[in-house]
């Protein structure tokens, strides 16, 4: 299929909704037709993080992308993304794809994701290719991201994975429960987990510890291979490689973590040479520029369905390599997108595929009846915890961008209340659902910004000097031109300071003039009083994020910020992966 035909399909698709919804029809609009193409259908969700019910989500404003990923999907925004992608911005699918008057949107067309509306388009896919044809694939970050999933330990979603069907999955925040409370969730889960990419360490190897394959020290099964339609399908798993990095190691102590390139390239030429599959597609946790520099070193994967970055692709990345060529997707986050990648076989193998974006709309589907008796049973014993009302929202309050969000500056201006610190530090996570002005901010919300298992806060001395180092990491972290440096999520957000940032420039050389809010410089050997949380190397003294941020709220009664911290830009003046950005220079 050329790019041409893909968005002639895609535009029909994007009228099509928009008719329905001026419409208001109640029964199923034709955004969702999806008529099998090929023989086989693999349906994907990635990066739910835990949502078992509907919630908005405001897609970023702010995605720089660098190198060859520059002016590329998924680092467009805005205006200039559906440009690509041919869709109308008064469309429901042109909303779910960029952040374009986003109160008003979110209020016309509701709510996104929550399960049992994933369960009933799910099933509508499934019985639209026909019994036997399709799998369920979960790109992982399933486990993490809400109260719910933090009290029991994942158990929920597991719960609810059965009943979506999930057939395969892979990982990431999974991880960062214990070891054992990880492997006691993949005994409980009815579908398959597989990583070819998480190894034993050495001395685990020699413990004894655990694993699929005690010869080559895999602790999970690297691949499954599953018969749709006739035609053999290896499905290989590749977990978040930086794990132990970006998140404690000290809860998986015998597991390693890697990209692994050569090890998957061997893995798919023994698939190849010995099974003789008709496709082999990597399941993965990468995000979206690794997966497409994979795509281009490793041959022989028909298809990579990604994850981690949060990218709502509305169209794929076709790669080229020596072997052939590779579709590359990725499908967005919090239950808000469902992806869809028909394949045609012919003789030699993949002769042709359809590949759609489906926005899960809470609107447009019913809710699955026995999923949503499940929901409530699950969240039963915390709804008082839940419900519990702290402030009323003045502004929207939203997260995802490459710098900053209202919600992380209200955690930031919580951090130096209650702390009585100068600066805060609070990470870049891409996940935390969206507030519209007006609704109360309840605990539930503060928990899908702050739910983690290291959440303990901290009040320490820095130094000017470190503070600058600690930006410059993560800021290397986030431009390194080789996507196999990056490791994904966005800058920390800071409160308290400001800075100029050059993306393009040199490691160690992006960040300057780094100052306090009342234009006081920061100075190198000077210290600072700085508040942060969800330290990786060891536990921090202080108490939960959640309850610091609902202290705050609690206090003030209205969630508003009047100034957002964020960086002053020099460099991408023209990158279109920023739009409505006031700080450049």
């Amino acid at each position: 299929m050329d790019r041409r035909e893909f968005l002639r399909l895609l535009a029909i698709a994007g009228v099509a909704s928009g008719t329905a919804a001026c419409a208001g029809r109640s029964t199923r609009p034709d955004l969702y037709a999806a008529p099998a193409f090929g023989q086989a259908r693999l349906i994907h969700f990635t990066d739910c993080h835990a949502q078992l019910l509907p919630v908005y989500y405001r897609e970023p404003n702010v995605n720089l992308g660098v190198g060859e990923a520059q002016g590329r999907p998924p680092h467009l925004v805005g205006k200039a993304l559906l440009d690509e992608a041919g869709v109308s911005p008064d469309s429901p699918f042109g909303h779910a794809l960029s952040y374009l008057d986003f109160t008003a949107a979110a209020r016309q067309y509701g709510k996104v994701g929550g399960f049992a509306h994933l369960k009933t388009l799910v099933d509508r896919l499934r019985d639209e290719a026909g019994d036997g044809n399709s799998l369920l694939l979960d790109g992982g970050d399933t486990w993490q991201g809400s109260g719910t999933a933090y009290w029991t330990r994942g158990k929920d979603m597991v719960g609810a994975c059965n009943r979506l069907g999930v057939d395969v999955m892979t990982g990431h925040w999974e991880f960062t429960y214990q070891d054992e409370e990880v492997l006691q969730n993949i005994d409980a889960f009815d579908g398959e987990f597989v990583a070819q990419n998480v190894r034993l360490t050495d001395d685990a190897i020699f413990d004894g510890a655990p694993a699929f394959d005690e010869d080559t020290g895999h602790v999970f099964r690297p691949y499954t291979m599953r018969t749709l339609a006739g035609r053999r399908i290896a499905i290989i798993g590749q977990a978040f490689p930086y794990t132990p990095i970006a998140n404690p190691a000290r809860f998986i102590p015998d597991w390693t973590f890697g990209i692994r390139a050569a090890e998957l390239q061997a893995l798919v030429d023994s698939i190849r040479g010995e099974e003789q599959p008709d496709a082999i597609v990597l399941l993965s946790h990468n995000g979206m520029d690794v997966d497409v520099k994979l795509a281009s070193v490793v041959s022989g994967l028909d298809a990579i369905l990604g994850g981690h970055t949060h990218d709502g692709m509305p169209m794929p990345v076709v790669v080229s390599n020596g072997a052939g060529k590779t579709v590359v997707t990725n499908a967005g986050s919090n239950g808000k997108f469902v992806g869809v990648l028909d394949f045609d076989f012919g003789p030699a193998g993949v002769r042709d595929f359809r590949y759609r974006l489906l926005p899960v709309f809470a609107n447009l589907l019913p809710a699955d009846e026995a999923m949503s008796t499940y929901i409530q049973e699950a969240r039963a014993p915390w709804l008082d915890q839940l419900n519990k009302p702290l402030a009323v929202a003045d502004q929207l309050l939203f997260r995802r961008g490459n710098f900053n969000g209202t919600f992380d500056q209200l955690i930031c201006n919580a951090q130096m209340a209650v702390g009585d610190a100068q600066i805060a530090l609070s990470p870049g996570f891409r996940w935390g659902t969206t507030v519209l002005p007006g609704d109360t901010v309840t605990m539930e919300r503060v928990m899908d910004q702050t739910c983690i298992t290291y959440p303990e806060t901290y009040i320490r001395e820095m130094s000017g000097e470190q503070l600058k180092l600690i930006l410059e990491d993560v800021a290397d972290n986030l431009f390194n031109p080789d996507p196999f440096y990056q490791q994904g999520g966005d800058m920390v957000r800071t409160g308290g300071m400001n800075y100029v940032l050059e993306p393009l420039a040199a490691a160690g050389e992006r960040i300057s003039e780094m100052t306090l809010d009342d234009g006081t410089p920061i100075e190198a050997g000077r210290n600072y009083k700085v508040a942060g949380w969800a330290t990786v190397g060891s536990q921090a003294p202080g108490p939960a994020i959640w309850d610091v941020v609902a202290e705050y709220l609690g206090n003030a009664g209205v969630a508003r910020v009047d100034f957002l911290n964020t960086p002053v830009l020099r460099g991408v003046g023209d990158n279109l992966g920023l739009a409505d950005y006031s700080t450049t220079g």
